[in-house]
């Protein structure tokens, strides 16, 4: 009866209800913008935590986004899909949040000047524009791992890096924090954050100086094959070279080329510095440490033409929405030209390289069937929705900003210099361009295009009309001649073709439209069993041109949707290749340009 009385609650009174949890503390930010503290407690579960103490400007509610893109990468990524147990503190506890849209989450902040945002991060992506955290590094952007109040975003954002043990440092060009505290910084606004990468961990720092201002290469991961001397001199040669591309001073008190040594590859530019990716084993092979050498001629010559050069839509940006612009081959496109250019004219590439390397851009570009179906411009504006979103019949439908954009780049080089007696080039348009829309305003499509004009001292419409608005070959061979240079086309008439590609489970993953396996009615996704009566083997349709002439029909034994089907298949001729030669029949003068176009 005592314990039934007890549980009622009809005997004594029921003890006092516990105490309430102590207040969160909650970090004043350091001035009017938003503040974050990130912390690796366990990096082997590739976690990164972020404690952000973001103001509110005196309102029931705080709306928190976080960017969905980041620029130079023109794709939304979505990266709140990483965003893991994300909860929001006052100073007297907890505030409800919910999440209102795929990237934002509105906080009850119940008159709170300052609510504290706590989530973590999964960080496991190996790329350029993402975030990635193992036990000994972490690679982290702004984009992926900051959230951010929408109203805030020209204020400061003060952020603070508590390293794991066995960490020794952060390497980034964000501005250090008057504190003067290790691994504290102060981006001057949203902008900056984003544009500015961090390394974590135990990094290599190779220093030099061009022109007075400082420059590091900013080494981390499986570097021990690298040769950080040699890399940093070469770089040190490809700065100068750059600079007196550009002509005036370094527009960056302070610049860091971030390589990350995790055997994969890419780069993305930003305003003071570069992040790259390359392979431990990349400087063991000259032509690969020539691909890093242009990779990072190709991101530093972005330090102009992109960040500060740059298409009006690409700034201030929306980081919620995409951007569109025509003009991702110039930004691109003429970098992609450029940038093997720059270090054929610094001394870093030979004669026989270089001309090697626009061979491989001019011969990528002839063998895209897409070409003739979408212009140079679509390209740019529908980078959004298919360069980074490749299918299986991309190559048919579609073509790279990158790659036309070099090709094109090269065109209208040697057709400016043809039109001004070589007096005048493509380097005096960017230097032009970038003296007047460096500033605050980017330029449109017609301000760009009337500097071409005002520099070749000709109407350059029609040539604009049909090599960047309209899907047309290219006319190459004037340009070629010019710098005494021809276009041989190569064609191999004693190998069948089919045009298609097989997987590994011998399924059809890609189809030429040009090609018989097309015209045979094959489709993607179809599984060839047999050819001519004999089970197919792995490797049996890669050898079949050399197996076969142009002109054999090949019997093929298919699958579809669980259907058997007999296709025939007329083998082909292939498309011819393209490379790009001396001319040994040029005279004097010709040579005389291309030496000139190939030097400093």
């Amino acid at each position: 009866m005592i314990l039934w009385a007890l549980a009622l609650g009809c005997s004594s009174p029921p003890e006092a209800p516990p105490a309430p949890p102590a207040p969160v503390p909650i970090a004043a930010p350091t001035g009017t913008g938003p503040s974050y503290v990130v912390r690796f407690p366990a990096p082997q579960t590739q976690y990164l935590e972020v404690e952000a103490s973001l103001p509110n400007p005196a309102q029931d509610t705080l709306d928190v986004m976080m960017a969905v893109w980041t620029p130079g990468s023109y794709l939304v990524r979505e990266y709140a899909q990483h965003v893991v147990d994300l909860e929001a503190h006052g100073a007297s506890g907890p505030l409800s949040v919910r999440k209102t849209s795929k990237n934002r989450w509105t906080v009850q902040a119940q008159g709170e000047g300052v609510v504290r945002i706590d989530y973590r991060v999964w960080s496991t992506e190996r790329t350029v524009r993402s975030n990635l955290v193992e036990s000994d590094l972490a690679i982290l952007n702004g984009a992926p791992t900051f959230v951010t109040v929408p109203s805030l975003l020209d204020q400061p954002h003060d952020v603070r890096f508590e390293l794991p043990e066995g960490w020794s440092a952060a390497e980034t060009a964000l501005p250090m924090h008057p504190s003067g505290e290790p691994q504290h910084y102060l981006a001057h606004d949203f902008d900056q954050l984003v544009d500015t990468p961090v390394l974590l961990g135990n990094p290599t720092v190779q220093e030099f100086e061009v022109a007075g201002v400082p420059h590091s290469l900013v080494s981390i991961g499986e570097d021990s094959q690298w040769d950080l001397e040699r890399a940093t001199r070469d770089l040190e040669v490809l700065v100068e070279a750059q600079q007196a591309f550009w002509g005036g001073q370094l527009p960056y008190d302070r610049y860091l080329f971030l390589n990350a040594v995790i055997n994969t590859r890419g780069g993305l530019e930003h305003m003071s510095s570069t992040l790259m990716m390359a392979h431990a084993d990349q400087m063991l092979d000259e032509g690969r440490y020539e691909d890093w050498l242009g990779l990072a001629s190709h991101e530093f010559f972005h330090t102009w033409n992109a960040k500060r050069l740059r298409p009006e839509p690409l700034g201030p940006f929306d980081y919620e929405r995409e951007v569109y612009t025509d003009d991702l081959w110039i930004v691109e496109g003429f970098t992609s030209y450029y940038d093997d250019l720059l270090l054929m004219r610094a001394g870093l590439l030979d004669q026989s390289t270089y001309l090697g390397r626009l061979s491989d851009q001019i011969a990528k570009l002839q063998d895209t069937p897409g070409r003739l179906h979408q212009p140079l411009a679509q390209s740019s504006f529908d980078s959004w929705v298919e360069f980074y979103r490749k299918d299986d019949n991309t190559s048919n439908t579609s073509i790279s900003y990158y790659n036309k954009g070099a090709v094109v780049g090269f065109a209208l080089d040697a057709t400016i210099r043809r039109a001004t007696g070589d007096a005048k080039s493509l380097d005096d348009v960017m230097r032009i361009a970038y003296a007047r829309h460096s500033e605050e305003r980017g330029y449109t499509p017609e301000e760009f295009r009337a500097i071409v004009e005002e520099v070749a001292g000709v109407d350059m419409d029609a040539w604009f009309e049909r090599s960047v608005d309209r899907a047309e070959p290219l006319e190459l061979d004037e340009p070629l001649s010019w710098f005494g240079l021809k276009r041989v086309e190569t064609t191999r008439d004693d190998q069948g073709w089919a045009g298609g590609s097989l997987s590994g489970s011998l399924r059809v993953s890609s189809l030429d439209e040009r090609g018989p396996a097309w015209a045979s009615g094959l489709q993607i996704g179809d599984e060839v069993i047999a050819m001519n009566g004999v089970r197919l083997g792995y490797g049996d349709w890669a050898q079949m041109g050399q197996r076969h002439a142009p002109g054999d029909t090949l019997e093929l034994l298919t699958a579809r949707r669980g259907q058997l089907r007999e296709v025939s298949m007329q083998l082909g001729i292939a498309p011819p290749t393209v490379r790009v030669e001396i001319d040994r029949q040029a005279n004097a003068l010709m040579t005389a340009r291309r030496r000139a176009w190939l030097s400093r």
